[in-house]
């Protein structure tokens, strides 16, 4: 009768060890019904669920398997498996998978425990552990550095409550200053091609119309407005129109100096440099300003731009924009028409905003992402980035550090 024997092997690292172990497996006429290796710190763990077949004895094949083991170096268990058991692990190859990203400055004990603790309340399993962020320093390791970035992903399995879930990472992820994602791990995560940006507060640092209100020499009344808009106090359009009112009359020579000046966000250019090299096509869906959005457009590479056109008369604003005003509604719409656009299935669109008026799109993207987001945001969105800039989003897609290029090279780190 099959024998079903769990062989689990660690020690320290080295080239062939798993063709020696597996090449006697391999003498005996032996199935491997599954396998997993992992390497932490040139430390091997390799488990080989293995089916003895009748023409073999398995007290032979173990003890071959054990002193090539030793002969190596390396520290080796056996473990039998019944028939019922591996069955029951079978049936469980339905059940849903996700994936689950931890990310901050530098990852705690603490974190991991609470993220795990709540994936074993809700009774799914961990399939797997991985580290996407590259190996830093001991100095940067255990202390927060602004230019430093920690993400650890886990591979789940089963049924749970996904609102739940996301509302008790989100109270973790403010808790202790991280950011905890939670997505389908299925066959769009793997086929994003479309990212959507905000403009304002996302990809740069600020708000434009705070910038020209300042300029005007109305700032404080339209950082007012533009702050509770951004709450989700007040209706976008109306709010809109009511901060265009106040920027009448302002003297477009102004802009091309607030262009030059925006603050690009943290790790903007370092996303869209890798997305464009990964084939992906990228918007700006935005309630700001065309003029400024084109300005990013050429100097981040950005394919669309779609944004409020301000009306200008004899070289001033008139405190009007030209229909249609770019709302959320609208951003919604957009994403949908790019997506038809580019022969690609929602589900396969990334979002990414900070304001109220960014709901609509992150709710219907494949991936909706609320970045340095308010409150309000965050509790609405799917998942969100507080902790790192916006090539975090990266982690998210699954990319590793090795596999990301730094701008203006074509090499990976």
């Amino acid at each position: 009768m099959t024998e079903l024997v769990l062989i689990r092997v660690t020690g320290a690292d080295k080239p062939g060890l798993t063709a020696s172990i597996s090449a006697i497996l391999a003498q005996y006429g032996v199935t491997i019904l599954d396998i997993g290796q992992a390497e932490i710190h040139d430390t091997l763990s390799l488990g080989i669920l293995a089916a003895i077949p009748d023409s073999a004895e398995s007290a032979p094949v173990l003890k071959d398997v054990l002193f090539k083991a030793h002969a190596l170096g390396l520290s080796i268990r056996f473990t039998p498996v019944t028939a019922e058991s591996y069955e029951h692990w079978v049936a469980g190859q339905g059940k849903s998978r996700h994936i689950i990203t931890l990310l901050a400055r530098t990852i705690e004990a603490d974190a991991i425990a609470s993220v795990t603790a709540i994936v074993a309340e809700h009774g799914l399993n961990i399939d797997q552990i991985s580290r996407l962020s590259g190996r830093v320093p001991l100095d940067q390791a255990e202390s927060c550095h602004d230019n430093t970035r920690a993400c650890v992903e886990f591979s789940v399995r089963g049924e749970a409550d996904q609102s739940e879930l996301r509302a008790r990472f989100l109270d973790i992820a403010n808790e202790l200053g991280v950011d905890v994602a939670f997505q389908a791990d299925d066959v769009y995560r793997r086929t994003r091609r479309l990212v959507a940006f905000d403009m304002d507060s996302t990809l740069i640092e600020t708000e434009v119309i705070d910038e020209l209100a300042r300029a005007a020499g109305v700032g404080d009344q339209v950082a007012a407005i533009t702050e509770r808009a951004m709450q989700g106090e007040l209706d976008f359009k109306q709010s809109f129109a009511e901060r265009m009112a106040l920027l009448k009359g302002l003297d477009t020579r102004v802009l091309d100096g607030i262009a030059e000046r925006l603050p690009i966000t943290e790790g903007a250019e370092r996303l869209i440099y890798n997305l464009r090299a990964l084939g992906y096509k990228t918007a700006i869906l935005s309630g700001g300003f065309n003029y400024f959005g084109r300005y990013l457009q050429q100097r981040l590479g950005i394919d669309y731009v779609f944004a409020n056109e301000l009306e200008i008369e004899d070289g001033l604003v008139t405190g009007r924009v030209i229909e249609p005003v770019v709302d959320g509604q609208r951003k919604a719409d957009l994403l949908r028409e790019l997506a038809k656009k580019e022969g690609i299935r929602l589900e396969q669109t990334i979002a990414v905003g900070d304001g109220a008026n960014d709901l609509p799109m992150l709710s219907i993207a494949g991936l909706g992402i609320a970045f340095r987001a308010k409150p309000l945001v965050r509790k609405n969105a799917r998942n969100s980035i507080s902790t790192l800039g916006l090539d975090g989003i990266l982690y998210l897609l699954g990319y590793r550090d090795r596999d990301i290029a730094e701008p203006g090279t074509t090499e990976q780190v």
